[in-house]
């Protein structure tokens, strides 16, 4: 008793052409939803809904001077909140950022 079996060579067939179906991954999604997937723009509308909050709450807040006081109180924050808040969307977090709050602080009353 003989058992034998003959294989036959594999022919691979090309796949038909046609148009390549898309999945999930590679999907086109809309303007609106690539604009909105950025940590920055959340970032950037807070602010501006904060902005507006205090526009309708607070009149005097419409005034050029109350205005101006405001932006130079808050620039002495903002001068050392602005790298920090890029570092942290940038998922770049330096923990020497209070160093860098005491240096600067040290240099501008050594130049004052």
């Amino acid at each position: 008793m003989e058992m034998s079996q003959e294989t036959q060579p594999a022919v691979a067939t090309p796949p038909a052409p046609g148009p390549k179906e898309k999945d999930g991954r590679t999907a086109q999604r809309p303007l609106a939803l690539r604009v909105l997937a950025r940590p920055d723009v959340g970032v950037f509308l807070g602010a501006v809904a904060v902005y507006v909050f205090f526009l309708i709450s607070a009149p005097p807040v419409r005034e050029a001077s109350a205005m101006a006081n405001i932006l130079y109180q808050s620039s002495t924050i903002g001068i050392m909140a602005l790298p920090v808040a890029l570092l942290m969307i940038g998922g770049e977090f330096d923990l020497s950022a209070g160093v860098a709050v005491i240096t600067s602080a040290l240099t501008a009353a050594m130049l004052s």
